[in-house]
């Protein structure tokens, strides 16, 4: 087996394939082990999120008071240091791993020679043949760049190049409000940098319940942040001293710096993908099937360049299952029930369905809350803001959805997501003995709630 890209999918792909006795070789360039995951994305941004809200002590401030910060001038140098520690360890674990399991790693670029042979282009101009009888594509995404603005990647910019500015910016213009463009506005948000976010639609991140969404909104508002939604850019213009954002609506918005958050792009232009008989469409993604493979049955692909939902988590998975099903070992399907985790400052998390989406399909549920600041641990942390919501089906019992907001929502959701999965009802969480102190005793407050609900329904119900 041949894996292109070494990221969350292929990692796990190769891995898998090589335990279950295939020889299996992994084609990545030099600096770019782990992939877009460990170098650019997921890991630096979660690390930088971390440096972020220790260096500013805003977690603490609840406690020591508005003013309190760990640093006062926080440099770009400060950041940069906890996230370049985490990359190189982190790498240095995926080396050992596939150096442990006998997976050959390949340096240069990828690319079908024909549907069993890939052409490896070393940095060097050389290009080396591989053949193998399977080929699991896991090439992954770069930020999409529209072609109307011009990135210079010190003012105007995408989530790569964030990650490489010289200085804390002043001010901020994050265009989009998706997943990565609201973390990043948090982040600089915390640091003190004056963010504007600019959003198309009428809201931002349209999958999450809608009163989560809202508590976010208000805290970064708490953060200075100014939200324009139901804007169009028309332009953005480089100046001097930074850059003029101009709207549709005729609002213009200075900044030290712009970034553009439009979506990923799969990374497929290179790959020569009709030398092997497969197409991609115009964001660069391969179409799959149940068993991630692709129209040529032989070839797999796996995570973001496959598309939704483009998590590290849920890739790891698809690669596992894709290399099992390319070994002939049997597969269980992926669980339906795989959480979504949001690293804003507060963090967001959930799994199963929100309330809007019951609603529309007319399920009916009853809501269980509870709030960090009536539990002895959110007081112990500072956490006056968080809350966890679970919606139970008043007809059996069972969880619908769980969604958390505020600190460790990514992971206290796997709690609700182990009683969902295994199809547990409301009432074990009623009766289930928590720690205490602890967040995880959100549950079983929340779960009481609603029990409380659903009790007064069905007394009044019985009474008819």
């Amino acid at each position: 087996m041949v894996v292109l890209g070494s990221g969350p999918g292929g990692q796990k792909a190769a891995i898998a394939a090589a335990k279950l006795g295939k020889n299996v070789a992994i084609v990545e360039k030099r600096h770019m082990i782990g992939g877009v995951c460990i170098n650019t994305g997921t890991i630096p941004s979660k690390t930088l999120r971390e440096a972020v809200l220790y260096l500013t002590g805003l977690n603490q401030r609840e406690l020591y008071g508005a003013s309190y910060r760990v640093k006062e001038e926080i440099t770009v140098a400060d950041l940069g240091m906890r996230t370049q520690h985490v990359i190189g360890r982190e790498i240095q674990v995926i080396r050992s791993q596939l150096a442990r399991n006998k997976v050959a790693v390949l340096q240069g670029t990828g690319r079908f020679l024909d549907a069993h042979t890939i052409g490896v282009v070393h940095e060097e101009g050389k290009e080396t043949k591989v053949t193998a009888e399977k080929i699991v594509i896991a090439t992954g995404t770069s930020p999409a760049r529209p072609a109307s603005v011009e990135f210079d990647d010190r003012t105007v910019i995408d989530s790569d190049a964030i990650l490489h500015l010289d200085r804390v910016p002043e001010t901020l213009v994050v265009v989009g409000a998706g997943v990565i463009g609201i973390e990043y506005a948090s982040m600089f948000a915390a640091l003190g940098t004056k963010v504007t976010v600019i959003e198309r639609r009428d809201r931002m991140l349209e999958f999450c319940d809608l009163e989560i969404v809202e508590a976010l909104k208000y805290h970064l508002r708490d953060l200075a942040v100014t939200f324009r939604f139901g804007e169009n850019v028309a332009a953005v213009e480089r100046r001097p001293g930074g850059a003029l954002t101009l709207l549709e609506s005729g609002k213009k918005i200075p900044a030290d710096c712009v970034m553009y958050s439009a979506g990923r792009q799969g990374k497929t232009a290179e790959l020569c993908l009709e030398a092997a008989g497969l197409t991609a469409d115009d964001r660069g993604r391969i179409s799959v099937d149940a068993d991630y493979a692709t129209e040529v049955p032989h070839i797999y692909a796996v995570g973001d360049v496959i598309g939704f939902p483009a998590l590290a988590a849920t890739s790891m998975e698809q690669g596992r299952l894709a290399a099992q099903h390319a070994c002939g070992e049997p597969v269980g399907d992926m669980d339906d029930l795989p959480p979504i985790g949001i690293y804003t400052i507060p963090e967001i998390s959930f799994v199963g369905k929100s309330e809007d989406e019951l609603t529309r399909d007319k399920v009916p549920f009853e809501v269980g809350i509870s709030r960090y600041r009536e539990l002895a641990r959110g007081q112990i942390i500072g956490d006056s803001y968080g809350m966890l919501k679970l919606l139970v089906s008043p007809e059996d019992r069972r969880l619908l959805g769980v969604h958390v907001f505020g600190t460790g929502a990514t992971e206290l959701v796997h709690i609700g997501q182990t009683v969902m999965g295994c199809g547990g009802t409301v009432d074990y969480l009623v009766n289930a003995v928590f720690n205490y102190p602890t967040l995880a005793e959100s549950y079983k407050v929340a779960a009481l709630d609603a029990m409380n609900k659903m009790r007064v329904v069905a007394r009044l119900t019985a009474g008819m």
